[in-house]
């Protein structure tokens, strides 16, 4: 933990500022290890606010095969950056980077601990470590352009005009190598050099992640996609296409919801579309595990086969630094 001063917050929560950046309690990991469980349990009693590090919880309407926390848990406990964007609209990385830090610093201004919950490694790594980019304004024209290149070209011609920052962007991290290019040909100068000029220092924080053994995370998510389609997740697919959600929307190409859009077009039986959802979540999880492993202060719990919430001490020792 970075030093500076204490104030001491809920429950004994020990709260620590450095350099204007409120301390962050980061609950982390693959898909369906009991993250929200686990943050629900170290925030009750007004302890701590979550704030929400998934790229599909933020559209409104995407509830069910988003696992979104239900009216009763956000009752319970306040949860940020849940329900801000129209299903139909894109959202960026750098929108996300900005509420994520106005809800953190909200939260640590009422005297709770922040805890960003999620699996969302990209939007996590911003907020930890955020270099400040320079003053370019978006180029729709040419993002368009290079959108429709492979990544795997988008990134290898990152690597020769700015290899530091194709060294840093994950070739799957399209948006990020579109936004590198783009800044190349718009100031003749790579993104690195801004990043380097920034030098930005991580912020004030402590990173679990929570995993599983691969087969009780697999039967995890099996159950779990077993839960969403009982609980109604085509005809929510089916209400938002109706609505005027086109298919290709950037919200509609979440887990779940862009097998459940390839279903109702091809006319697929429910038993395929479950194997599809629960193949691809078993997947996403084997990615998130690789992002993951390059956080370096990360710290891996892992959990076997018992309730998230039976980690909510190891935690609290994680946060406080005694063990």
């Amino acid at each position: 933990m970075v030093p500076g001063a204490v104030r001491r917050g809920p429950r004994g929560w020990g709260c620590v500022s450095s350099g204007g950046l409120p301390p962050l309690l980061v609950l982390a990991g693959p898909t369906a290890t009991g993250k929200s469980d686990l943050a629900l349990a170290l925030c009750g009693g007004g302890a701590g606010e979550i704030v929400c590090a998934d790229s599909a919880v933020v559209y409104r309407g995407l509830d069910i095969g988003t696992g979104k926390p239900t009216p009763a848990e956000r009752a319970a406990v306040p949860h940020h950056l849940v329900d801000v964007r129209d299903p139909r609209d894109p959202f960026s990385v750098a929108e996300y980077r900005t509420l994520a830090e106005e809800a953190i610093r909200g939260v640590a201004g009422r005297g709770r601990l922040p805890v960003l919950v999620g699996g969302t490694g990209l939007y996590i790594r911003q907020v930890l470590e955020a270099p400040t980019l320079p003053p370019v304004p978006a180029q729709p024209e040419l993002r368009a352009e290079l959108a429709r290149r492979p990544a795997a070209a988008l990134h290898a011609e990152l690597a020769a005009v700015d290899p530091a920052a194709a060294a840093r962007i994950h070739p799957a991290d399209v948006r990020r190598v579109i936004r590198a290019l783009e800044v190349v040909q718009v100031t003749g100068r790579p993104i690195s050099e801004a990043w380097a000029a920034a030098a930005p220092a991580r912020r004030p924080a402590r990173l679990a992640v929570l995993d599983r053994p691969r087969e009780v995370l697999r039967a995890r998510i099996a159950a779990r996609v077993e839960r969403m389609l009982e609980a109604g997740l085509i005809e929510e697919v089916r209400r938002l296409l109706a609505a005027g959600v086109p298919p290709e929307a950037q919200s509609m190409q979440a887990l779940g919801y862009r097998q459940t859009v390839h279903h109702l077009a091809a006319g697929t039986g429910v038993a395929e579309l479950r194997a599809e959802i629960v193949a691809a979540t078993a997947q996403y999880a084997k990615r998130q595990r690789t992002w993951f492993r390059r956080e370096a202060d990360a710290v891996w719990l892992d959990l076997g086969d018992a309730p998230a919430v039976t980690a909510a001490e190891r935690v609290r020792r994680l946060w406080l630094g005694t063990g």
